[in-house]
């Protein structure tokens, strides 16, 4: 039999054996739909909502709208939903740079944070390492500590016994996804048991939550003081442009407008230009969309298995994001993966990608992203560090049919190169 018609063998068990998984995956994002739907009819979102402003922005209705509703979807007091934040990262050191003061301690209860964070923080190439470059959180006198996950979860224990030893801790950091690590994905129960947790013991402490990929993946999200994300993620639907968002308790929020705008105008102000339609959109959109990246996660776990390769999480696992690694463990192979991702792909399918240097990354990065909104990780795309074992992260595909598509080219990609 040859490689094509293995791989179609194999894709056929996986339309079968998928079946039910895929049926969950459609009920939640029944249920999330929903939940958009009653919060935009209560904010009473109408086409006026989707004029855009210029100069200062003042009374931009849409702009206050959408962050109204923002909150309603999340659970939450307030929200700050703009597309002026650049990526998740943007969003989240607004945050992490609203919140804390000189003298002041970031304690990540995940272990160590993604990559792009470090220069963010000033840990440089090791937590205790020099790093600080000018402008980071160490620069202004604010440490970072960190504790690792205990068997896949938050070590609550010893972050409780941190928080009586340690006044100076200001936030709880908590990343829900795994990063460049093939860690155990953080559920919204995890995130909320440790938020209470802090909250019981020390309630001046503030918890933060990097919820990048993960919106929308379960039937309810996360509770913490301060909930950050990307809008060419998950929460944008593949929609919005550019952007990102902060949720959580009004004085967090108003302490992380401060930094996006100034002091005292904090959200009040700032020009949408024409994108409140493009975010209102995307939340519109996030819950079905999020479905179809979910469906090709498992399809792409139950292929690369079959064909002999480690993935976490497996085929029929539950999830609470869109991440799906595959461990190939040969350089080549990784780039073969990558490259069949590209090839299947409606935008650059004729690009062959490289690893090359990235900003923020400390090893050269290979990343495949033929997308309609340039590195929209909601979208079918798929990255990683050129370092051992040589892990695919594979993420997004705003339809199963193409992401389907785009999987088994990756599939016949990489089994080429395995027999060259």
């Amino acid at each position: 039999m040859n490689t094509d018609e293995y791989i179609a063998g194999i894709a056929g068990d996986a339309d079968r054996d998928l079946a039910g998984i895929f049926s969950e995956i459609d009920k939640n994002a029944l249920a999330g739909t929903g939940r958009v739907l009653d919060a935009f009819r209560a904010e009473r979102v109408s086409d006026s909502c989707f004029a855009g402003t210029t100069g200062y922005g003042y009374d931009d209705r849409g702009r206050e709208v959408l962050d109204r509703v923002w909150s309603r979807v999340f659970g939450t007091e307030a929200s700050l939903v703009r597309h002026n934040f650049v990526n998740g990262t943007h969003a989240i050191s607004t945050g992490l740079f609203g919140l804390l003061r000189p003298g002041d301690t970031m304690l990540s209860v995940t272990g160590r944070p993604y990559d792009t964070l470090d220069g963010v923080i000033g840990i440089g190439g090791a937590v205790s390492g020099a790093g600080g470059g000018p402008g980071s959180l160490r620069d202004f006198g604010i440490s970072y500590s960190q504790i690792d996950m205990k068997d896949g979860r938050p070590d609550i224990p010893s972050v409780i016994e941190r928080l009586a030893a340690d006044r100076s801790v200001k936030i709880v950091y908590m990343q829900r996804s795994k990063g460049y690590m093939t860690r155990r994905t953080l559920t919204p129960e995890d995130i909320t048991e440790v938020h209470r947790a802090v909250k019981a013991v020390r309630p001046d402490v503030y918890t933060f939550l990097d919820n990048c990929y993960g919106e929308f993946t379960c039937e309810r999200e996360p509770e913490a003081d301060l909930i950050a994300g990307s809008l060419i993620k998950n929460p944008g639907g593949g929609i919005a442009l550019t952007g990102g968002y902060l949720t959580g308790s009004e004085k967090a929020v108003e302490l992380a407008s401060y930094r996006l705008t100034t002091v005292g105008t904090g959200g009040e102000v700032g020009a949408t230009l024409g994108q409140n339609r493009n975010m209102f959109m995307g939340l519109f959109y996030a819950p079905h969309t999020v479905a179809q990246a979910l469906k090709t996660a498992h399809f792409a776990a139950y292929v690369f298995e079959r064909l002999g390769y480690e993935t976490f999480p497996s085929w029929n696992e539950e999830r609470s994001d869109i991440i799906q690694t595959v461990i190939l463990r040969d350089p080549d192979k990784l780039c073969a993966f990558c490259a069949g991702i590209q090839s299947g792909s409606p935008v650059d399918s004729f690009a062959e990608p490289l690893p090359a240097p990235m900003p923020g990354y400390s090893d050269d990065v290979i990343m495949a992203a033929g997308c309609f909104v340039q590195g929209a990780s909601v979208e079918l795309s798929c990255d990683g560090p050129l370092r051992e074992p040589y892990t695919a992260y594979l993420q997004g595909g705003l339809t199963f049919e193409a992401g389907r598509i785009g999987i088994l080219a990756a599939a016949k990609r990489v089994g080429i190169c395995g027999r060259n």
